[in-house]
Formats: C-alpha cells, structure tokens, sequence
C-alpha cells in the first residue's frame, strides 16, 4: 500500500485502532510469555537448590 502521510499510515485506513491494538496486545503477550518463563527458571533453580542441600546432608 501507499500512503500520502504518515497520519494516513498510522490510521490504516481507518483501521488503525484494530491494527495497532493488535500489535500491541500481541507485544504485551510476548513481554508477559518471557517475564512468566524467567520466574518458573528461577523458582525451579531454587528448589533444585534446596533439594541438592538436603541431599548433601
């Protein structure tokens, strides 16, 4: 497509509510995807911790 400006880019011919929401809600997915994998790595690092403590004992 080509558009005359960038307000006719942004506004998808008047789709760009939809467009962009959906660019958005897909980034914010991604972004809370990665921050739940980082926090179930850390709490397994921690209980394979603990139960390498206790075996040691």
């Amino acid at each position: 497509m080509n558009w005359e400006s960038w307000e006719a880019f942004w506004a998808m011919g008047g789709h760009g509510l939809y467009v962009w929401g959906s660019f958005g809600m897909t980034a914010l997915c991604i972004a809370g995807e990665i921050w739940l994998l980082g926090r179930q790595r850390r709490q397994v690092r921690q209980r394979l911790r603990r139960m390498l403590a206790w075996d040691a004992q």
